[in-house]
């Protein structure tokens, strides 16, 4: 028993990546898509990051293409009609179950053990079980010279066929990125720089809420104090955010969570190679402020990158 324990803590500690600089501590799981399954900080060394199911997690995801209703292919009836919706966690799965996961293709680190990357073949959410033509590409590492804050680079690469069912590129929204938290940080604050926020309040959804940070931030604290921020310079001017159901869980692995996803329009074509970063911040409220400021003098003009427009 005591050596079954020791072969399941190590293959834990293999399908999980992390960097630590003590001020963050972030991590990138090989069994769940490549994405973003820990977020910590010295003041708060629990997991943030709710990894519930593949639909969780702090992931890249993407839209393209007509709404189509597969429901006689195994599509979930909850998502139907759905567009082509490539997610780096994986797909939604059938009645009963919480889904499949992506696949990783690549799982290392890179630049002196600096940075955490990772390449996925992700799963079209709507459906149990189905790889998209895509791959997903992710360099996550710390913000250099700055405690409490995390940077991630993303890049999703489109290879449909020319003939698939979802058609021509449509302006569509763009999750930059998917974010989700344990339900305990319920309090939502918009940023609006100089160390003023402004409360944000949605009931338990989805449908999510809608919010406009001026400074393309927001952040969410639990009941000591201590928070997280999403910054995403290149996100459009609506975001959605909102908890799922009630309670106030610390557990990762529990159903109820927090939400956030910084929104922009892109138009991906079959063939497109979408680019853009976005940072994690941890800290308590002045911590975080602070943070937010210098990132905004660093990175406000910060433009994503889309190349290859196919139709």
């Amino acid at each position: 028993m005591i050596f079954c324990l020791i072969g399941a803590d190590a293959l834990l500690a293999a399908n999980l990546l992390t960097i630590d600089n003590g001020s963050a501590k972030v991590g990138i799981d090989r069994e769940k898509g490549g994405a973003i399954t820990w977020l910590s900080s010295p003041a708060y060394s629990q997991n943030i990051v709710n990894i519930a199911d593949p639909g969780r997690l702090i992931q890249q995801s993407y839209y393209a293409g007509r709404r189509l209703d597969r429901t006689q292919e195994g599509q979930s009836k909850s998502w139907s009609p759905w567009s082509w919706n490539p997610i780096q966690g994986g797909g939604v799965g059938g009645s009963g179950n919480k889904g499949t996961w992506a696949r990783v293709t690549v799982f290392r680190k890179e630049d002196n053990e600096s940075t955490l990357y990772s390449e996925t073949i992700p799963k079209l959410w709507d459906m149990a079980d189905e790889e998209a033509e895509a791959v997903m590409r992710q360099w996550t590492s710390m913000e250099p010279d700055m405690g409490g804050v995390v940077r991630v680079q993303c890049e999703f690469q489109a290879m449909r066929r020319e003939d698939d069912r979802w058609g021509d590129a449509r302006l569509s929204p763009q999750e930059v990125p998917a974010c989700y938290f344990t339900r305990n940080f319920d309090t939502v604050r918009s940023y609006l720089g100089e160390g003023k926020w402004r409360r944000e309040r949605q009931p338990p959804g989805p449908p999510w809420g809608r919010a406009i940070p001026p400074r393309k931030a927001m952040a969410m604290f639990e009941p000591s104090g201590q928070g997280v921020a999403i910054f995403s310079p290149t996100s459009g001017k609506t975001w959605n955010f909102g908890p799922h159901a009630g309670g106030h869980s610390n557990d990762p692995k529990d159903g109820p969570c927090m939400h956030v996803a910084p929104v922009d329009r892109v138009l991906l074509g079959r063939r497109s190679t979408y680019r853009y970063r976005y940072w994690l911040v941890v800290g308590d409220e002045t911590e975080i402020a602070s943070r937010l400021d210098k990132l905004w003098a660093k990175y406000s003009a910060e433009q994503s990158e889309l190349i290859d427009r196919s139709n």
